[in-house]
């Protein structure tokens, strides 16, 4: 039996371990990125459709690299309350250049 999560504390390391691999971190960073890129273009022109097409691209990019890079499943069909929260976290870890000491503390083995 898979092991259940009830915080997103309990949940983080969980999340950080299956973003192992570099690449399927940049493609999460890509799509985040882009992502959020279409949201600001939706609001500022008012054509609020194109937030379906920013919720699109952060998935896309995000399981690319889960089923063609890392091979494992997306935390998202599982926990997506915590995966999304996950996935901003990772994004803002990466901006700042923290992720390397958070996964560092955490025992995250890279792959």
């Amino acid at each position: 039996m898979e092991k259940q999560y009830h915080t997103f504390a309990e949940f983080w390391p969980f999340y950080l371990g299956e973003h192992a691999t570099p690449a399927n971190r940049a493609l999460h960073f890509i799509g985040t990125t882009l992502a959020l890129a279409q949201i600001v273009y939706a609001f500022a022109t008012q054509r609020y459709w194109l937030l379906l097409t920013a919720l699109i691209t952060g998935y896309a990019f995000a399981w690319i690299g889960h089923f063609l890079v890392e091979k494992n499943r997306p935390a998202t069909f599982t926990y997506p309350w915590f995966s999304f929260v996950g996935d901003w976290k990772m994004w803002a870890l990466i901006c700042t250049g923290q992720l390397g000491k958070e996964l560092q503390r955490l025992g995250v083995k890279q792959a």
